[in-house]
């Protein structure tokens, strides 16, 4: 299964390195991965698979969630086929 994982928030070293070493951690696999910083604001998209995961993407979404506290942003994760309707035109 493909999941879609967002990340906004204040700039600040650490984010990219602390999100990829959570999925790394849990063998969930980052398939693409877009990044900018807009007006001061750290966004970044990812796809990533859960094929080889060894927990699934509701626990990703907990710790995640739990994990963007710490750094002061915020993480959405939600299964690929939702964002996809979610954003179909």
């Amino acid at each position: 299964m493909k999941g879609i994982i967002t990340v906004v928030g204040g700039d600040k070293v650490g984010i990219i390195a602390k999100v990829s070493t959570y999925l790394a951690s849990h063998k969930i696999n980052i398939v693409d991965i877009t990044q900018t910083i807009l007006s001061g604001n750290f966004v970044m998209m990812m796809m990533v698979e859960f094929d080889s995961a060894d927990i699934d993407i509701d626990a990703a979404r907990k710790d995640l969630t739990k994990e963007a506290e710490t750094l002061g942003i915020e993480v959405n994760v939600m299964n690929e086929k939702v964002f996809t309707e979610m954003h179909r035109i």
